[in-house]
């Protein structure tokens, strides 16, 4: 099995100290180097402890020798493209945890920017943390079993605005939903 953990931690721009310290209890960061290098044992319950800190499924921790990984080569910076020294595992977004369920809304006709064949993953907060999706792409229950998708543009107490991303639509409210799905990742096949 090889141990993603290192890829995991540079993702999130953590260091060997700041991955230590998240453990519960912390931890020193020679033990995190130690268990990212295999020179210490990751036994379950390191797993379980390193999941926790870096908010992600164990399960992401690691994976077989045998299964191909999508790699990041380089990276695209402002003077376009540069090679990495060394690739690395492609971590998705998924993987990398969070609060709220994950859920995907599939496009089946042009919307605004958004193209027949698009995936779009969103994670699912609740309404009075609206604040911090405004302006964001969301998906809103309805009542009758329906969804409102659009920018959320407004929040006043328990009514949501969303605009929907056509042009000449007119904004829809919503009383009271259950939750919000807040756009997190575009998938689309070029």
């Amino acid at each position: 099995m090889i141990n993603r953990i290192r890829d995991i931690r540079k993702q999130k721009g953590w260091t060997l100290a700041d991955l230590a310290e998240a453990c519960v209890p912390p931890t020193t960061p020679q033990t995190v180097g130690r268990l990212e290098t295999g020179m210490r044992n990751l036994s379950l319950k390191w797993m379980d402890r390193i999941a926790a800190a870096l908010e992600v499924e164990p399960e992401v921790l690691v994976r077989s020798e045998n299964a191909e990984h999508p790699q990041v080569v380089a990276s695209l910076g402002r003077d376009g493209p540069e090679a990495l020294e060394t690739t690395r595992d492609a971590i998705l977004a998924t993987d990398l945890g969070g609060s709220g369920s994950l859920m995907v809304l599939t496009i089946d006709y042009p919307h605004g920017e958004y193209r027949p064949g698009d995936q779009l993953w969103l994670r699912q907060i609740a309404p009075e943390d609206a604040a911090r999706a405004v302006n964001r792409d969301v998906l809103v229950p309805k009542k009758a079993g329906r969804f409102a998708f659009g920018r959320l543009i407004d929040r006043q107490g328990s009514l949501v605005g969303i605009l929907p991303p056509g042009h000449g639509e007119k904004q829809q409210v919503v009383d009271g939903p259950a939750w919000i799905g807040v756009a997190e990742m575009l998938v689309r096949r070029l």
